[in-house]
């Protein structure tokens, strides 16, 4: 795909320029919600990253029919009837793939960060576990995906202090920002095997705009994470999932 990097680059400008809309939007109409939530409650700000992934898929030979974003992509869980994620796979009735896509952005990067690194670990416990009962039998193992995009800013950035009443938190946290927390936890989740493939960027809401955007760890790279699911999906695809 030729035109990627620019592909990328004009989706982070959406989704800046998305939340930033969203916000002014609210605020005129006199129904802001506290803090920044106001840009975030409307929801879209993925939405060309989301749609990016949509098209190097098909331009990879996976059918439009077997794609779905926004409506039918409820799967089943272990524990949890179901869950909605943002792009699944799904050929001749055998599920292909599934992906994630999450945002932060300040102010209130340590509640969120507790709650996006719970909805991650328990997203793929529970399609691990309904995949091992059977969810989706016959499929073959699906390809998980994560995709993350975070604000960079100060407040992301400067190290947190760990807190240790009883036991010592393992070194790599010690001096450690929330960006640094947020790629220790995608990367750990990477080589557990809980996702298949993952994709962390990061970008400022100054330059965010321009579509500047920064890849800080190398395992974590959109060009891998896009490799990894389009051969999946297109060998599934093609070779009709055996």
């Amino acid at each position: 795909m030729t035109d990627l990097e620019d592909r990328l680059s004009a989706a982070v400008r959406h989704f800046w320029s998305t939340r930033q809309k969203q916000a002014d939007k609210q605020h005129a109409e006199g129904e802001a919600d506290a803090g920044s939530r106001s840009s975030v409650t409307g929801g879209k700000q993925m939405d060309a990253f989301i749609e990016l992934i949509r098209d190097v898929l098909l331009r990879a030979g996976c059918p439009a029919r077997s794609l779905f974003l926004q409506k039918r992509i409820e799967l089943p869980g272990w524990y949890r009837a179901e869950k909605k994620w943002d792009l699944v796979v799904v050929h001749r009735s055998q599920l292909v793939a599934a992906v994630e896509f999450k945002s932060q952005v300040g102010p209130s990067f340590g509640n969120n960060f507790n709650n996006r690194s719970e909805e991650a670990l328990g997203s793929a416990t529970d399609i691990w576990a309904a995949y091992r009962e059977g969810a989706f039998s016959p499929s073959p193992r699906p390809w998980l995906g994560y995709f993350m995009v975070l604000e960079d800013c100060e407040a992301s950035s400067s190290p947190i202090k760990v807190v240790e009443p009883h036991f010592k938190v393992f070194p790599e946290f010690r001096g450690a920002s929330y960006r640094n927390r947020y790629q220790l936890l995608i990367r750990k989740l990477l080589r557990d095997r809980l996702y298949d493939g993952a994709c962390f960027l990061v970008s400022s809401s100054t330059e965010g705009v321009r579509g500047k955007y920064e890849q800080p760890d190398a395992e974590l790279l959109f060009e891998t994470f896009l490799r990894g699911i389009s051969s999946h999906v297109t060998a599934a695809c093609n070779e009709g999932l055996g």
